[in-house]
């Protein structure tokens, strides 16, 4: 047709969820997902690139490696660790799936537990209490230690906007279930447990060093957090050796599937074994929790204690581009049509190799790659029924020049 425009490319990332078999303990994950993976390329019609990325969730990781364990694991690390002292847990998630299971194996091993739980919001963003109603009440969460009565009297009960749980009752009722005697107290100073016990476990994820040091250096006697439990296997149990209990998930009313172990060989082997099949260097990670916040329920996605446990090399590091339209309203605000396209691409050709700091880059996302990706894969596969725990991702690394 006389006058068209013919372009070489319209689509830029392309992101695919890929199905594969239900994964059992025992399974090669190697040979699944580089099975999977050249299934889809050839029912789909794609071919397989440089610089593609293959992403797998933790989770069919774990439960091919088989790494479980029950509470009666968790209960006697806990025991050979604290014995019969008071034991001060503090600052766990409000999470049915996350933490209840491991709150039941540490309840089992104790003998008395003093709960202290942060508000208005654990660390992940579940909420016990709004902030408007501490603003209200006059009550300062960085400097107000309350008790459970004082709390029900200030705020009453309430339920989680999605669960319908009031954690309160549901983490003291789980306690108490092994016939241990429970105190829950409110406060976001980790040293307001020290006037209880000098014997904690602390439960967060991402400031967990820090509770420790604060702990320790304040006379804390037995310090540990939930990376030191099943960091080494009980009687056969899974375990982790870098996170423990961190990045678990229930998986019955009486186990848990653990984080994945060793991890590195097995993204490594995925990629060198996709390079012998199609000649392509193919980057491949396994990812957990993406990190991103969901604004209405205020929840922060990453109860995992990483984003990423194990990718390549080709996925260190963090992007490395330029604002399109920041050069199109400054750079070359006098340009338009094919002059503009042509000065922001050999813009785009000629950029530095570095671009931290430079106006150009203002308002590009300065995050690693692998929690971009892994937060890209998460939203993908999903928590739920869509049954496609690898991804496949191509042209993310390609710009407007490609």
């Amino acid at each position: 047709m006389q006058g068209a425009i013919i372009l070489e490319r319209v689509v830029g990332t392309v992101v695919r969820g890929l199905r594969c078999p239900i994964i059992n303990q025992g399974d090669s994950i190697e040979d699944i997902v580089v099975d999977s993976v050249l299934k889809a390329s050839e029912v789909e019609g794609f071919t397989i690139q440089d610089k593609d990325i293959v992403t797998v969730t933790e989770s069919i990781v774990a439960r091919a490696q088989g790494n479980y364990a029950t509470i009666d694991h968790i209960a006697q690390d806990v025991n050979s660790k604290f014995g019969d002292d008071t034991i001060g847990v503090i600052f766990p998630i409000l999470s049915r799936n996350r933490f209840a299971i491991c709150l039941r194996g540490i309840a089992k091993g104790a003998k008395k537990i003093v709960l202290m739980l942060s508000y208005p919001s654990d660390e992940v963003g579940n909420h016990l209490v709004d902030l408007d109603e501490l603003d209200e009440k006059g009550v300062n969460p960085w400097t107000d230690v309350l008790t459970e009565q004082q709390f029900r009297e200030l705020f009453g009960y309430k339920k989680h906007t999605f669960t319908g749980i009031d954690y309160i009752d549901y983490y003291k009722s789980l306690i108490e279930e092994y016939g241990v005697e429970c105190e829950v107290i409110f406060s976001n100073n980790p040293k307001t447990i020290l006037q209880y016990t000098k014997h904690v476990l602390t439960c967060d994820i991402h400031t967990r060093f820090r509770t420790k040091r604060i702990l320790k250096a304040n006379g804390g006697e037995k310090v540990y957090s939930l990376d030191d439990i099943l960091a080494a296997s009980v009687d056969g149990s899974g375990c982790n050796e870098s996170y423990g209990l961190l990045g678990s998930n229930k998986s019955t009313e009486n186990s848990i599937k653990l984080f994945p172990r060793n991890c590195q060989p097995i993204v490594d082997n995925i990629q060198r074994r996709l390079k012998e099949k199609t000649g392509k260097l193919v980057e491949v990670m396994i990812y957990g929790d993406g990190a991103f916040k969901d604004p209405v329920g205020k929840i922060w996605e990453l109860a995992d204690p990483v984003v990423s446990p194990a990718y390549t090399a080709g996925l260190d590091g963090t992007p490395n581009e330029v604002k399109l339209k920041y050069l199109a309203d400054n750079n070359f605000a006098d340009l338009k049509g094919e002059a503009l396209q042509q000065a922001i691409s050999q813009y785009i050709n000629n950029k530095e190799t570095d671009l931290v700091g430079a106006m150009e880059a203002q308002g590009t996302t300065p995050r690693r790659l692998t929690d971009l990706i892994g937060s890209l894969s998460d939203l993908t596969s999903g928590s739920g029924d869509k049954g496609t725990p690898i991804i496949f991702i191509q042209g993310y690394f390609d710009n407007y020049t490609n």
